[in-house]
């Protein structure tokens, strides 16, 4: 047990989506996708001349989200594809109220 007798040299912080050591391109580049869009759908959902935006970010940031926690292999993707799915719902909920899908 030789890291019992002190500290030893720990690896650099990563942020990473996969944590199991596998590369998972199509499932990354699915959570990226869909976390773009809820970002975009969640910010400009604030703001009213925006509502066609929010709205269809919304939608397919959600229909995205959806697709891609139905596909994910580990759970950092899972987390990144929740917080994605819920900032599209509110955008294209904020959105609809703002005046929806057409101009």
């Amino acid at each position: 047990m030789p890291q019992a007798l002190g500290p030893t040299e720990s690896e650099p912080f990563r942020l990473t989506l996969n944590s199991d050591g596998g590369k998972h391109t199509r499932e990354n580049a699915l959570t990226l996708v869909a976390l773009a869009c809820g970002l975009v759908a969640f910010v400009c959902g604030f703001v009213v001349s925006a509502h066609m935006i929010a709205s269809w970010a919304g939608l397919v940031g959600f229909v995205v989200g959806m697709y891609s926690q139905y596909v994910s292999a580990t759970t950092a993707e899972r987390s990144v594809n929740i917080v994605a799915i819920v900032g599209s719902f509110v955008g294209v909920a904020m959105g609809i109220y703002h005046g929806g899908f057409i101009p």
